[in-house]
């Protein structure tokens, strides 16, 4: 099993939501102790602190020597960073080759794979260190195609979909299946993104490493797998993109070919225009557009979590409110509430 103490690569953007992956680890791991934080821009910091204002003891350092110096042991670096295109850039490949040459070995989520750049890859052999590209698809004879298994499972699936990426869906994925556990009620995060592996959710699948045609067939293999293994009383499902982004529709494969029982929506207020998108005149959904949607598809909407990312709580507030009123379902701000309203809420599928 892939597990020790690690540190995570930002290069500059841990204040940023290209960092979401390294804001999850910070977080929280099962799999990971996280022991620092490599960012230029923040040396000195502690990283919880510049993520969401709460200090976690992992301390933020300025170059690969600065960890070295102070005496902090890691087996793994984390590229911890979502790039445009989901490459790896000259200053991330200069840390990665420090890293390296120190006998650490590096965890990559990106699209480029670290084991197919030569120079790199020879650098791995001669440090003996491992190389490890969670986003490579898995062999043809590992995948699996949709044959209605899904019937099979027995306890209520829901996921948490939004009206675009990038808002916090595996955030409160992970803060309702701990929520859930907390309150000895079993629960089972299916991730579906290379940072939920990296956080230790046991079961799921890399949604973008996976060939289009397989994707039902691995959401229900990972389903099937969680129920014959656990038989928990619920599980929560990550969701990816959106149901309308034109960059990466998606999240109908969760409904239908999970038979979904229930749906969180994640939301941003003021989010106008799809992720890195300004320029495209299509406009995000309103909630209600993307909660008729859903239930059009066949599963119901059972509360809404928001991201409040450039908010101060105040102005959060009021948009909690509005879309209680104006939606009547719960409502919740994850950073502020917690999410045991919308535990309350799936409790009424059993």
């Amino acid at each position: 099993m892939i597990t020790g103490k690690a540190i995570i690569i930002t290069g500059g953007l841990l204040h940023d939501i290209h960092a979401k992956t390294a804001h999850g680890l910070i977080r929280g791991s099962d799999r990971f102790e996280i022991v620092g934080v490599l960012d230029h821009l923040h040396a000195g910091k502690d990283a919880g602190e510049v993520v969401d204002g709460k200090s976690r003891g992992i301390p933020v350092f300025g170059t690969f020597d600065d960890i070295l110096n102070s005496g902090i042991k890691a087996d793994y670096a984390i590229l911890g960073v979502a790039t445009k295109g989901g490459v790896i850039p000259p200053e991330l490949r200069e840390l990665l080759q420090d890293c390296i040459s120190s006998g650490v070995s590096i965890i990559n989520g990106l699209h480029e794979h670290v084991s197919s750049i030569n120079e790199l890859a020879d650098l791995a052999r001669k440090h003996e260190v491992e190389l490890i590209d969670i986003r490579k698809p898995k062999p043809f004879s590992d995948v699996r195609f949709w044959n209605g298994d899904i019937i099979k499972v027995e306890c209520p699936k829901i996921a948490v979909l939004g009206t675009d990426c990038a808002l916090g869906k595996r955030t409160t994925t992970r803060m309702i299946s701990e929520a859930m556990n907390d309150r000895e009620i079993h629960a089972e995060m299916i991730y579906t993104g290379q940072t939920g592996w990296m956080q230790g959710a046991k079961y799921g699948f890399i949604f973008d490493a996976t060939l289009n045609d397989f994707i039902s067939g691995e959401i229900e293999a990972a389903l099937l797998e969680c129920w014959e293994n656990e038989h928990p009383d619920f599980m929560i499902i990550e969701g990816q993109s959106s149901l309308r982004n034109p960059s990466g529709p998606c999240g109908s494969e969760f409904i239908v070919s999970a038979r979904l029982d229930g749906v969180i929506l994640q939301h941003h207020p003021t989010r106008e225009y799809y992720k890195d998108m300004d320029y495209y005149p299509d406009k995000i959904a309103r909630p209600e557009e993307e909660i008729e949607l859903i239930n059009m598809y066949g599963a119901p909407v059972i509360g809404m979590a928001l991201n409040s990312m450039n908010l101060n709580e105040q102005e959060a507030r009021i948009y909690q409110e509005r879309y209680r009123k104006d939606l009547e379902i719960p409502v919740v701000l994850p950073l502020y509430d917690g999410v045991n309203e919308l535990v309350d809420a799936c409790l009424k599928l059993k």
